[in-house]
C-alpha cells in the first residue's frame, strides 16, 4: 500500500506548524547559505512546462474490482481493498461527480441522496484517464505530475501500467506529464529509484508530451529532507540521487518540507546543501494551513523569505496551492484557494503547483465533485462542495485553476479578489 503524504501530518511535520510560523522571521536562512554576489547568480529560468505554468499532481491510483488492473481490488476506495467500498469501509473524503465517466463500478454504499446508485470510476480505465486530461485542457491545468510510490512491491505491475496511459491522454489533449517519484517509505530508495528511472522510466522522456525545462526532461522527487520515520533518508544519499538524476540530464524538483530554508520542525538539519542542489523547490503545504489567514502567515514568514533564498541560488520556486480539505470544511467556496493563489502570485513564483487533481481520499481534489447532497451516498457523513451553503458547480475548482494561472501568467491583473463565480 502507498503510503499518503498525511501518514506524517501531525508527527514532527505537522507538530510544529504553529510554532514554525511564528518563528521564521523574514530574513532567516539555514546556516552557512548565505546568498551569492548579484553578479554571480543564475538568471531565473525562462517559461517552460513547469516555470510560469500551473501543474496538477496526479495520483492515477483509483482502481475497481473487475476493471482489470494487476492489483485487482477496490485501490484507494476502500480501508480494505478486498472488499468493496462501503460506509464501513470508506477511504475518501470527498465523493467524485461521476457523470462524465462511460465505464462505472457498483459500491456496497446505499444510492445517493437523489436516487441514483453510488458508482465509482477506475484510473485503470483509459477512458478516465482521458476524461481527467480533457479537463485539465479545457480548465488551463498545463502539467501533470504523476505520482509514482516505491514501484517494487505489489502495487508495482498497476503503477507501471498507469504511466502509459497517462502518457497517451497528454499527448492526445495537449498536456504535459512528467514522473514525480514520491519516496515515502522506500527502503532501498537510493539504488531502486536509479533502476526504475533507467529501466523504465526514462523511455517516456521521448514522448512529445513528456515536461521539459530549460531544455532537459523534469524530474520531481518528493520527500527527501522530512524530519519523520518515513523519510529516514541521510543528506548524503538524498545528494547523491539528486545529482545522479542531474548527470542524466534531467531538471530536478525537490518537494520538500516547509521549513527546509530553515532546518527546523518537519525539516531534518543539515540538508542545506540538499536543498540548494535542486533545480526547483516545492515546498508542501497540506496539513499547515487551513484557511486565508493561514495562508497570509505563510506568506509572511515562509514564501517571502523562500523566494528571495530561491533567487539569491538561482532556484526556480514552485509553491502548492491546495483547495481545501472537504470533509473539514475549509474551502469557503474559493475564497481560502484564491487568496494562495494571490499570495504566490505576489510573491513572484516562477511556478505553482495544485495538491492535488484527483485526491478525493485526502479531500483535496480539484477534480469534479459532488455539487450537493443529492450526489452523495445517503448516510455516508460525507460533505458536497456547497458545505457552506453557497452553491459550486462541480468543476468550480477547475474553473478557480484556471483563473489562477491566468494571473500567474499575468493574462489577468493580479487581484486579491476571486474572479469565479462558484456557479457559471
Amino acid at each position: 500500500m502507498g503510503v499518503s503524504r498525511r501518514s506524517f501530518i501531525g508527527t514532527a511535520a505537522g507538530a510544529t506548524a504553529a510554532a514554525g510560523l511564528g518563528a521564521i522571521g523574514l530574513g532567516a536562512r539555514t546556516a552557512g547559505a548565505a546568498p551569492a554576489p548579484a553578479a554571480l547568480r543564475p538568471a531565473a529560468s525562462a517559461a517552460g512546462d513547469v516555470v510560469g505554468k500551473i501543474t496538477v499532481g496526479y495520483q492515477g491510483w483509483f482502481a475497481c474490482a473487475g476493471d482489470g488492473a494487476p492489483i485487482n481490488g477496490w485501490w484507494h476506495w476502500s480501508q480494505n481493498w478486498g472488499q468493496t467500498p462501503s460506509i464501513s469501509n470508506n477511504a475518501i473524503k470527498a465523493w467524485p461527480d461521476t457523470r462524465e465517466y462511460t465505464k462505472k463500478y457498483p459500491t456496497a454504499y446505499p444510492n445517493l441522496n437523489g436516487g441514483q446508485a453510488a458508482t465509482l470510476f477506475s484510473s485503470y480505465d483509459q477512458q478516465t484517464v482521458d476524461t481527467h486530461f480533457a479537463w485539465m485542457q479545457s480548465y488551463g491545468c498545463d502539467t501533470a505530475a504523476l505520482q509514482r510510490f516505491n514501484p517494487n512491491g505489489g502495487e508495482g505491475p498497476t503503477r507501471d501500467a498507469m504511466v502509459p496511459k497517462v502518457r497517451s491522454a497528454a499527448e492526445s489533449h495537449g498536456r504535459k506529464f512528467y514522473i514525480m517519484y514520491d519516496v515515502s517509505g522506500w527502503t532501498n530508495m537510493q539504488s531502486e529509484i536509479k533502476t526504475d528511472w533507467t529501466n523504465k522510466m526514462k523511455a517516456y522522456t521521448s514522448s512529445s508530451a513528456y515536461a521539459k525545462q530549460n531544455g532537459k526532461p523534469v524530474v520531481c522527487i518528493w520527500g527527501f529532507g522530512f524530519n519523520d520515520n518515513n523519510h529516514p533518508f541521510s543528506a548524503a544519499a538524498c545528494l547523491d540521487v539528486l545529482n545522479w538524476f542531474k548527470s542524466q540530464g534531467c531538471y530536478v524538483i525537490g518537494g520538500v518540507p516547509r521549513e527546509w530554508r530553515t532546518g527546523t520542525g518537519g525539516s531534518r538539519g543539515g540538508f542545506a546543501d540538499v536543498y540548494h542542489a535542486m533545480n526547483m523547490i516545492s515546498p508542501w503545504m497540506v496539513g499547515a494551513i487551513g484557511d486565508a489567514a493561514g495562508s497570509d502567515s505563510v506568506y509572511q514568514n515562509i514564501n517571502v523569505p523562500d523566494q528571495a533564498d530561491c533567487n539569491s541560488h538561482g532556484i526556480d520556486y514552485q509553491p502548492c496551492v491546495l483547495p481545501g480539505d472537504v470533509s473539514a470544511r475549509q474551502r469557503k467556496h474559493g475564497d481560502f484557494m484564491w487568496r494562495q493563489f494571490y499570495n504566490m502570485v505576489r510573491v513572484g513564483a516562477q511556478g505553482i503547483y495544485i495538491s492535488m487533481f484527483d485526491e478525493y481520499g485526502e479531500g483535496n481534489q480539484i477534480a469534479k465533485t459532488a455539487e450537493n447532497a443529492s450526489m452523495v451516498p445517503s448516510g455516508s457523513g460525507l460533505w458536497a462542495l456547497d458545505e457552506d451553503g453557497t452553491p459550486c458547480s462541480a468543476d468550480y475548482y477547475l474553473r478557480l485553476t484556471g483563473d489562477g494561472g491566468r494571473m500567474l501568467k499575468k493574462q489577468i491583473a493580479l487581484t486579491a479578489t476571486r474572479p469565479t463565480k462558484p456557479t457559471p
